[in-house]
């Protein structure tokens, strides 16, 4: 799957934030901007190659989100996903 949309989580392949959930916030040819909220807020977000994120099937409405709402997503999600790991 090669669609990178604005609002879908992805996870960090490579890098020193690998493993990291992030929420993409804007894309180019070969890149994805991305912000967690914390270190990458929306105002300062990550620029990373494609092929170093990992989609995660989850898309957000994040049109008039701020870094809080970016937190609390990745933070929700983190929680889910700890779940289904019981």
């Amino acid at each position: 799957m090669d669609r990178f949309e604005k609002g879908m989580l992805v996870r960090s392949k490579a890098g020193h934030d690998a493993g990291e959930i992030f929420i993409i916030t804007g894309t180019e040819d070969a890149y994805v901007y991305l912000a967690d909220g914390r270190l990458r807020t929306l105002q300062k977000p990550k620029k990373k190659k494609k092929k170093h994120v990992q989609i995660i099937l989850q898309q957000y409405d994040i049109q008039d989100a701020d870094d809080v709402k970016i937190r609390r997503i990745i933070k929700e999600w983190n929680k889910k996903e700890e779940n289904q790991e019981d």
